[in-house]
């Protein structure tokens, strides 16, 4: 099992007005101790136009400037947005970050997950998903040496050489955000990477394990020619202390990441209010008040506790067969300096049980279940858990569609 960090760099109001500055260079010095530390992965969201929730709109920029802080951590787009940007300029900037991170990208694809995001480039909500296939055709020969030409629904491409060519060959590791059992099975059916937007149990880990592995294998349907990566990587909340209330106490930012995604998931497109009639740290506040027993759950899930408290989780993640687990730390207005010393503390006290078993066991699941044989799904108790831990943070009503946002 590996470890990556997450950002949707969010900057919940009051806004100041140095507050993105140091937003984004706090950002870059947490991916800075990473790799100092020995993480593995920094997974950068697209996002445009929502306030407070994410103020990332460019991740190969603030990926290209991890670069030259970096030596070792994969960077990783998590994701680009497909839909919202010609191919040629989505392989022109994997290339070239590429290239000036000595080739540690990962390629991380999605559709956007609301009509806010897509409206202003002129996409249709209901297109999103063809959109994407159609671009992952026309960018997969775009990396290939020579040239290429693409003439489709959407898109048309006379004759060009792409430049630049990445570095990592044939091309940097391939990978599309999934919320739902239904995208995970696809992930696997396309033989691409599966960025596991969702909060899971382990049991439902399971499944979504399962799920994919048995797509991959039976049902396989690759979009291109490209190189396929069967791997999964979840996202967990995270806050690591020396003990559990005081985790609890700093990762007041988990909850609002929750109640964000919730309080924006109410439409049928997640279209988000008309720009500024919203406080969405006001709401959040509001929430708390009314709600004290369901901010007290929100903060016992996922990844937050004492070293002992995680590693305990962590032993429930490994048996489902995860390849990373991704720990989203920087969500409201949780501190620069706790997010640091939770980074250095589970770096310390729970990395190195996890450096020590990386002996091939993985790997050799992961052979036999690429294999050609069907793995059975726990269908019956996994299945029927694979929600959101965060459905008690509803706003409103329950809504059982997923509400990740991607």
């Amino acid at each position: 099992m590996k470890f990556g960090i997450f950002y949707e760099l969010q900057l919940p109001r009051p806004w100041t007005e140095d507050g993105e500055l140091t937003l984004y260079q706090n950002a870059l010095d947490q991916v800075e101790l990473a790799d100092k530390l020995g993480y593995d992965f920094a997974w950068e969201v697209e996002h445009h136009f929502l306030e407070e929730y994410s103020h990332s709109p460019a991740p190969e920029v603030f990926l290209s400037a991890a670069s030259q802080r970096t030596k070792n951590i994969r960077l990783a787009h998590g994701i680009m947005q497909l839909t919202t940007t010609h191919p040629a300029r989505c392989a022109e900037r994997i290339a070239a970050l590429d290239l000036v991170s000595r080739g540690r990208v990962e390629f991380g694809t999605g559709e956007s997950a609301s009509s806010t995001e897509l409206e202003p480039f002129g996409v249709a909500y209901e297109e999103k998903r063809a959109i994407w296939e159609e671009a992952i055709r026309a960018i997969i020969p775009m990396f290939k040496d020579g040239a290429s030409e693409h003439h489709g629904k959407y898109f048309d491409m006379p004759l060009r050489r792409v430049l630049p060519k990445p570095i990592q060959k044939p091309h940097p590791p391939l990978w599309v955000a999934c919320s739902a059992l239904e995208t995970i099975e696809m992930a696997g059916r396309r033989g691409l990477g599966a960025l596991a937007f969702q909060f899971l149990s382990a049991d439902a880990a399971h499944a979504w394990v399962h799920a994919y592995y048995n797509s991959f294998v039976k049902r396989q349907d690759k979009l291109a020619d490209y190189q396929v990566n069967p791997k999964i990587a979840l996202t967990s909340y995270f806050m690591c202390a020396e003990t559990d209330e005081e985790a609890r106490r700093r990762a007041d930012g988990i909850p609002f990441f929750q109640f964000a995604l919730r309080f924006y998931g109410q439409s049928a497109t997640r279209e988000r209010p008309a720009p500024g009639t919203v406080n969405l740290w006001d709401e959040y506040e509001k929430w708390k008040r009314e709600n004290p027993e369901g901010l007290e759950r929100a903060l016992r899930g996922g990844l937050i506790g004492s070293p002992e408290t995680i590693r305990r989780k962590l032993r429930r993640f490994e048996t489902s067969h995860i390849d990373q687990v991704i720990l989203l730390n920087q969500a409201g207005k949780n501190t620069h300096a706790h997010i640091c010393e939770s980074l250095e503390l589970f770096a310390r006290e729970v990395m190195p049980t996890y450096r020590r078993r990386r002996n091939g066991k993985s790997r050799c699941w992961r052979a036999r279940s690429s294999s050609k044989r069907s793995i059975p799904i726990r269908s019956a108790t996994a299945t029927a858990r694979i929600q959101c831990n965060c459905d008690r943070l509803r706003p409103s009503r329950c809504n059982p569609r997923p509400l990740i946002l991607l």
